[in-house]
C-alpha cells in the first residue's frame, strides 16, 4: 500500500529535519576566530550549545597566530581560564615553561603555527561546534528572536541564523553592520574624566604592524631592494653609526632588537616599535577591498624594514620563514591594536580601573576577567602632530566588569576581542591577548546561559556567571595571593567580588599587581567595608587593633542575625574545624585571625556571594 503525504505536512517534516541536522540554524554564532572568538566558540559549545565559528582567514588565533604576534603580553602569573589552558598546552608541546622564554619581550613565546594547531585541536574536539574558515560576513539582519547572517566562502554565499551572535572580529565589523553605536580613536577628558586623555576627541587610532617572521638560513633568500627604499627611514631603529641624535627614544644594540622577538624553533618575530615596522593606517571603517589597499602600505614598510635588517645591520643570514599560507610569506592579517569600541551598558574607564572601591558604581563586584599589563599605546608612526604621552605605567591590575560585553541597547549581540566597551586609554591594556581570550570565553558563557535560560543576557544572574567562570579556573579579580590549584582560590575570589575584603594595588617594575593580603592579620579597621555590604551592622570599634577568633565569632553571630541567617552553631568548635579543613588552623580562641581566615569564615558561614546578588552595576539587589 502506498502512503501519500499532504504537501504541507511534507514541507513541515522536511523543515523539522533540516533544523535538526544543521540547516544553517544555530544557537550561537561567533564571528571572528581570533584569540577571543576561538575561546568564545569553544566555551559556548562546551556548555552544549550549538555554535558556529566563522573565521575570515585560513587560521585560528588572530593576533596570537594569524598576525604573527606569538609573544604573549601580561597575565604570566594569572593563568585565567582558557588563557591558562593555552599556556599549559604550549608548555606541554615545548617541554617546560622555561622553553617559552626565548626572547626578552615576553615570558610566553611560541611558533605561530604551533599556536594555530593547538587552537584547531580545541575546536575539533567539540561536537557542538561547527567551523567555517575563509568565510566573510557580508550581511546582517536583526530578527525578532535572533539574527540572520549572510556569509561568503570563495564564490559561495550561505545564510545562517542564530539566537545570539558574538562579535569577536578584529575591528568590530559585525556589531557595526548591526548598527551598534561605537567610537574610534581617542576620547576627550570631558567624556571620560580621565586626566591623561586629550582635551578634544579625535579619530587617531594606535599604529598597526605587519609582523615579519624570519628564520636563519645557510643560503638565505635576501629580498630585492623594495620600491621607495631609503635607509634613513630606519636609521634610529637601533644603535647604529647613522643614528639621528635628536631621537627621544631609547635605542638598543642590533642584537637586542633581534633577540627581542626570538621565538622557539629558531624563528624571529619582527614587531619592532622603535622606528621599525609600526605603521599608521586607519582602515577601521573601510570595506574589505579598501583595507587590502590601505594595509598594502604596512606590508611594504615591513618589507623595507626586513631589507634594512638584511643589508644595513648585518642580519644577512635571516630570511622570511615559510610558515603562513600566504604567497608573500607575511602573516595573514596585520596586528590590529585598536578597532571600534562599542557603547556598552558599562564603559570601563581608567578611573574605574585605578580606584575600584571609590567609584559611584562598584563595578569590581561584577568582574569576569583580569589584566595586569600597563596601558600601552603605540603612536610612534603617527606622522602629523605631537600626541599626549599615553604610556601610563602606574596602574594596578584590574577586574573587567561584565557590562563591557553587553551593548547598551541590544540584547542578542555580545561584544568580545577589542570591541568591548572600554575607553581608548583602557584599551591600551585590555587589547592584549590574555584579556581578549578571557573576554571571549566569558561571552561564550553568557551566550550559552542566555540560550539555556531563555533570558536576555542583562537579566542573567551575575553571580551565576561568575560561579561558572570559577568552575573553569577563571579569575574574577587579579589577586596574586593564591593559585588556581588552591582550595582557597574560589573563596578568595568570591569574597573579593563582595568587597568585604578589599585588594591593594601595587606597581612593581613593569608588573601591575593586586593582593588581598590573606596572610596579614585582620584589624578592626578592616570591618569598614562590612558596613557598606551589611548596612544594618554597626561595629563597636573601627581601629588598628587586632581581631581574635572569639571577637570574630561575635561579629559573625551579629551579622548572621541581622541578615536573617539562623546559625546556632557559630562557635569556636565550628570555625576551628572549618579553618583546619582548609589548611589554616588556629590554636585557641584568643588567636588573632588573618585576612585569609576571615575570608574563609565569611564565605563558609555567611555566604555573602550567594545570598546577596548584584546587578550589572555592582549594586546589591534587595
Amino acid at each position: 500500500m502506498r502512503l501519500r503525504c499532504h504537501p504541507i505536512f511534507l514541507l513541515s517534516l522536511l523543515t523539522g529535519l533540516c533544523a535538526c541536522t544543521g540547516s544553517g540554524k544555530y544557537d550561537v554564532i561567533v564571528y571572528g576566530g581570533g584569540a577571543s572568538g576561538t575561546c568564545a566558540a569553544v566555551q559556548s559549545s562546551r556548555l552544549k550549545v550549538h555554535t558556529l565559528l566563522v573565521e575570515p582567514t585560513a587560521w585560528l588565533g588572530g593576533m596570537l597566530t594569524s598576525a604573527g604576534v606569538s609573544a604573549v603580553d601580561g597575565n604570566y602569573t594569572m593563568p585565567s581560564g582558557m588563557w591558562g589552558e593555552f599556556k599549559d598546552d604550549l608548555i606541554k608541546h615545548y617541554g617546560s615553561s622555561e622553553a617559552l622564554k626565548t626572547g626578552w619581550v615576553s615570558n610566553v613565546m611560541f611558533e605561530p603555527q604551533i599556536g594555530q594547531s593547538i587552537l584547531s585541536e580545541w575546536v575539533q574536539r567539540e561536537p557542538y561546534l561547527t567551523l567555517k574558515r575563509n568565510t566573510r560576513l557580508i550581511g546582517v539582519k536583526r530578527l525578532k528572536k535572533g539574527w540572520a547572517l549572510s556569509l561568503i566562502t570563495g564564490q559561495d554565499t550561505t545564510n545562517v541564523k542564530a539566537k545570539y551572535v558574538i562579535d569577536a572580529s578584529e575591528l568590530g565589523d559585525l556589531a557595526a553592520m548591526a548598527g551598534i553605536p561605537y567610537r574610534i580613536g581617542m576620547d576627550s577628558q570631558r567624556e571620560t574624566g580621565e586626566k591623561e586623555a586629550p582635551n578634544e576627541r579625535n579619530s587617531i587610532i594606535q599604529d598597526l604592524t605587519y609582523v615579519a617572521t624570519l628564520k636563519v638560513s645557510k643560503h638565505p633568500a635576501l629580498l630585492e631592494k623594495p620600491s621607495g627604499y631609503a635607509p634613513d627611514e630606519f636609521r634610529n631603529c637601533c644603535l647604529h653609526s647613522d643614528n639621528d641624535t635628536t631621537t627621544r627614544q631609547k635605542l638598543w644594540p642590533a642584537e637586542n632588537m633581534l633577540s627581542y622577538g626570538h621565538l622557539p624553533g629558531g624563528l624571529y618575530m619582527v614587531n619592532w616599535p622603535i622606528h621599525g615596522n609600526d605603521c599608521y593606517v586607519n582602515d577601521v571603517d573601510s570595506n574589505d577591498a579598501s583595507r587590502i589597499r590601505m594595509e598594502k602600505a604596512a606590508k611594504e614598510k615591513t618589507l623595507r624594514f626586513v631589507y634594512y635588517l638584511q643589508h644595513e645591520i648585518g642580519a644577512d643570514s635571516l630570511e622570511l620563514a615559510t610558515i603562513y599560507p600566504s604567497k608573500d610569506r607575511l602573516p595573514l592579517i596585520p596586528y590590529y591594536r585598536e578597532g571600534r569600541r562599542f557603547k556598552g551598558i558599562v564603559t570601563f574607564s581608567l578611573n574605574d580601573l585605578r580606584h575600584p572601591y571609590s567609584r559611584l558604581y562598584p563595578l569590581y563586584r561584577t568582574a569576569i576577567a583580569v589584566g595586569d599589563y600597563p596601558v600601552d599605546q603605540h603612536h610612534y608612526a603617527y606622522p602629523y602632530q605631537d600626541l599626549p604621552d599615553m604610556n601610563i605605567l602606574t596602574v594596578p591590575s584590574y577586574g573587567l566588569p561584565i557590562g563591557t560585553l553587553l551593548p547598551e541597547k541590544e540584547d542578542r549581540l555580545l561584544l568580545a576581542e577589542k570591541a568591548i566597551s572600554v575607553t581608548n586609554l583602557v584599551n591600551g591594556s585590555t587589547r592584549l591577548q590574555p584579556v581578549a581570550m578571557q573576554d571571549g570565553q566569558v561571552a561564550g558563557v553568557i551566550a550559552a546561559m542566555a540560550v539555556k535560560e531563555n533570558c536576555a543576557p542583562r537579566l542573567l544572574s551575575v553571580r551565576k556567571i561568575q560561579s561558572q567562570l570559577l568552575s573553569t579556573k577563571n579569575y574574577l579579580l587579579p589577586y596574586r595571593d593564591v593559585e588556581t590549584t588552591s582550595p582557597l582560590f574560589p573563596i578568595v575570589q568570591r569574597i573579593g567580588v563582595t568587597g568585604l575584603l578589599q585588594g591593594e594595588g601595587r606597581h612593581v617594575n613593569w608588573q601591575n599587581q593586586t593582593w588581598l593580603k590573606i596572610d596579614t592579620l585582620f584589624l578592626h579597621s578592616d570591618l569598614k567595608p562590612f558596613t557598606d555590604f551589611y548596612p544594618r551592622y554597626k561595629p563597636l570599634q573601627i581601629d588598628k587593633s587586632l581581631v581574635t577568633a572569639t571577637e570574630f565569632i561575635t561579629i559573625l553571630q551579629e551579622i548572621g542575625s541581622l541578615d536573617n541567617i539562623k546559625h546556632p552553631n557559630i562557635n569556636y568548635s565550628r570555625i576551628s574545624k572549618i579553618l583546619n579543613d582548609l589548611g589554616t588552623p588556629i590554636q585557641g580562641e584568643n588567636d588573632y585571625l588573618t585576612r585569609g581566615q576571615v575570608a574563609i569564615l565569611l564565605d563558609q558561614i555567611l555566604h555573602p556571594f550567594e545570598r546577596h546578588p548584584v546587578n550589572i552595576y555592582g549594586q546589591i539587589v534587595k
